[in-house]
């Protein structure tokens, strides 16, 4: 009769320290390279970029928001105010980080850096939102097909 060995598992609280341990060793390791050619030029950009979020765009989106749920609560259906949420809140992403792209401010510093044109940024911008908010109409379309079919059949049928 032979015995298995016992294979014992880390705890579950000592694989997520772990974790945490290599995600902080990672940050720290790119903020030493970030920082170690044009450090004050990084903390200003950090800086300015907390600072135009804090008091420029959060407030935008936060009023374009309330304006969204206004419009759907009075019109009760506040739960499909997430069919917007989600599509327009990935392409303000993808603007703010393609910004200078979309915008054409960095077109002679990207060609010199890439041997590519920065041509169409603006416009794979605009497909890749409207293709966002096509899905997201679409999802809602099913998902209300499904409910509609669901309570139709629920219905108890008629007497003649």
């Amino acid at each position: 009769m032979s015995r298995r060995p016992v294979i014992r598992k880390a705890p579950r609280g000592t694989m997520q320290l772990l974790l945490l341990a290599c995600s902080f060793a990672l940050a720290g390791y790119a903020g030493v390279r970030l920082l170690a050619d044009d450090w004050l030029g990084v903390a200003l950009w950090f800086v300015g970029a907390a600072l135009l979020h804090d008091l420029v765009l959060l407030p935008l989106y936060a009023a374009a928001d309330r304006g969204l749920v206004r419009v759907f609560g009075a019109a009760g259906h506040r739960d499909r105010t997430m069919y917007v949420r989600v599509p327009a809140a990935l392409s303000a992403l993808l603007l703010l980080v393609w910004f200078p792209l979309i915008g054409g401010q960095v077109d002679r510093r990207y060609r010199m850096a890439t041997g590519l044109s920065a041509d169409g940024f603006l416009a794979r911008w605009l497909l890749i939102t409207a293709v966002l908010f096509a899905g997201s109409a679409l999802l809602f379309l099913l998902r209300l097909r499904s409910r509609l079919h669901r309570s139709t059949k629920e219905r108890p049928p008629v007497a003649h």
